[in-house]
């Protein structure tokens, strides 16, 4: 499961916030739970919850069924 977070997430998702001027951050596991720190632009955006649930969290339960939800730290 983590081998496969990490990849979405370079891979895709971090590419993808870099181009608006955010960045993310994978900081670490907790169980299920994924821990991440949005950066950049993403840190002080109104719409970063938004981002992380729809976005990130959504994208990453697609390709890890079993994860259980990404946190902001």
């Amino acid at each position: 499961m983590e081998e496969k977070v990490r990849e979405v997430i370079e891979k895709e998702i971090r590419p993808a916030l870099q181009m608006d001027g955010g960045d993310i951050e994978l900081v670490g596991f907790e169980g299920n739970n994924v821990q991440v720190r949005l950066r950049g632009a993403c840190s002080g955006c109104p719409g970063a919850a938004m981002t992380l649930k729809m976005g990130v969290e959504r994208r990453l339960k697609q390709v890890v069924p079993e994860l259980g939800e990404v946190i902001a730290v």
